[in-house]
């Protein structure tokens, strides 16, 4: 990275990162307390991950402006692991987490994310749309909520959506909660959730800890599957939030760096009592939109975080939900793809199920992994298809000299397998057959296979038989797995 390119990357935006910084630190707090409840651990588990997730990720990320912090989607695995061994083993798990995307990072595996097809993107988008607007619900609830919260809720989405058209030197979501807070103190509405309602803020600064479990190869069998999972869905969710934030903002980042950032965070946060994390994108989109691109303003989320609990704790957790809440549907109204709908009948069938069957998981069993996994997996197979089809496989027979010549055109492999056994005639008694694979390639092994049956079966009958046409690669990976060797290659 050239000093050109680093300067703008931390002070290319100042003022707006530093406001929209603010922003985000806000609606990080009672997020990280409900992650915190979820995995069960105290709620300054999940701020002091925050602070710190944040606070590294601006330095070694890969994506500037992009927040990454304590998550849902992390938090979701670790309750077990805390029920059944305790804090300590979570933390040794975040640790060892942390250490597995980095070694992903040096393995380069970010460029997985390659075969994630635009309708998962598009159905992983909508999803945590959907997620984020589900989460905001027990707020909404009236039989939770007064009904005043209904009328705040919607003076926050008057103020966020409103306000810029005549005043764009605030952001204006931090507006809406000056505004709202003043509401609620000012008129005296004490029976408005609060941040305060969600947990205990930390009072003092977090301090390095070394977590206290054994050193030994039963407590690595106890926290390598989680921390495994931890890493594989921080990484997922990341580098899908990576991609979106790059469409947002019309730039590229590096996703092997990413990895690295992400690794060295959790590696840390697991020194000073913090969970796991990865990128948030609730909070990307709450950056972006408030003018947040650069590192500056994920340092100034993750270090006011931190301020805002520790110094300003007792003004913080004075903060009314309904603002929270205002900010949180303006996300998820955001961060859906409406076009999408349009879409379904424009699109593909194939790529509207794939889209569909992503949200409908991921809504379901509220595990991104396995949401984005069925649609990477729908992709595949509606691709394997589509390129079947594309297969031709025909023949022409020259009676004086008993030869029939066999055209076999496309891609050759697992799915076409099946059609390409049944192109051959091996009943007919011929003297010579000729397979032209000029126009086709062989990809796997389920290919080669075929294709020695095929040279097989003419031989046992006393055919002569000759492949023709291969092109290197073809030639390559014949020779490298077919049973016959050179005698198939070597025609």
């Amino acid at each position: 990275m050239t000093f050109s390119t680093w300067r703008t990357q931390w002070f290319g935006n100042v003022r707006t990162d530093i406001l929209s910084g603010l922003v985000v630190a806000l609606a990080l707090i009672p997020e990280a307390i409900a992650f915190s409840i979820i995995a069960g651990v105290d709620p300054k588990v999940g701020l002091y991950a925050s602070f710190m997730i944040a606070t590294i990720t601006a330095f070694f990320g890969g994506r500037p402006g992009m927040i990454s912090a304590a998550t849902a989607a992390t938090a979701v695995l670790m309750g077990t692991l805390v029920r059944e061994h305790g804090l300590d083993y979570l933390l040794a798990a975040t640790i060892l987490a942390g250490v597995i995307q980095m070694i992903a990072g040096l393995l380069n595996l970010g460029h997985v994310m390659r075969f994630v097809s635009k309708s998962v993107m598009t159905g992983f988008v909508n999803a945590l749309a959907i997620m984020i607007f589900m989460a905001q619900w027990p707020e909404l609830d009236p039989s939770k909520v007064p009904p005043i919260t209904y009328a705040l809720v919607a003076g926050g989405l008057a103020i966020i959506y409103l306000l810029p058209r005549v005043f764009r030197t605030i952001p204006s979501p931090l507006v809406a909660i000056v505004v709202l807070s003043a509401i609620t103190i000012g008129l005296g509405l004490g029976d408005v959730h609060t941040v305060s309602d969600m947990g205990a803020l930390p009072d003092e600064l977090p301090s390095f800890l070394i977590p206290n479990v054994p050193f030994n190869l039963q407590t690595l069998q106890i926290i390598l599957p989680y921390s495994v999972a931890v890493a594989v869905v921080g990484l997922l969710e990341s580098l899908m939030t990576q991609n979106i934030v790059d469409e947002m903002t019309d730039t590229i980042s590096d996703r092997r760096q990413e990895c690295y950032g992400q690794g060295i965070a959790n590696f840390a946060t697991g020194f000073v009592g913090g969970m796991a994390g990865c990128a948030m994108i609730g909070q990307s989109v709450i950056n972006v939109t408030s003018g947040g691109r650069q590192r500056l303003s994920t340092l100034v989320a993750g270090v006011s975080l931190l301020i805002f609990c520790v110094v300003l704790g007792e003004w913080v957790g004075r903060i009314p939900m309904p603002a929270l809440v205002a900010i949180m549907i303006m996300v998820s109204i955001g961060t859906f793809s409406w076009a999408s709908l349009g879409q379904l009948r424009t699109m593909p069938l194939s790529s509207n199920i794939v889209m569909l069957a992503t949200v409908g998981f991921v809504v379901a069993t509220h595990n991104l992994a396995i949401g984005v996994l069925v649609g990477v997996l729908l992709s595949g197979i509606f691709f394997a298809g589509k390129i079947a089809k594309m297969t031709d496989m025909t023949s022409r027979l020259n009676e004086e000299h008993r030869l029939r010549t066999y055209y076999i055109k496309g891609q050759i492999f697992f799915a076409t397998v099946e059609e390409f056994n049944r192109a051959f005639d091996f009943r007919e008694k011929l003297d010579r057959v000729v397979i032209d694979l000029t126009h086709a390639h062989i990809w796997d092994i389920s290919s080669v296979a075929a294709l020695d049956r095929a040279v097989g079966k003419f031989r046992m009958q006393g055919t002569d038989v000759k492949v023709v046409g291969m092109n290197q690669a073809t030639e390559t990976i014949i020779d490298r797995l077919s049973n016959g060797g050179k005698a198939v290659v070597d025609h």
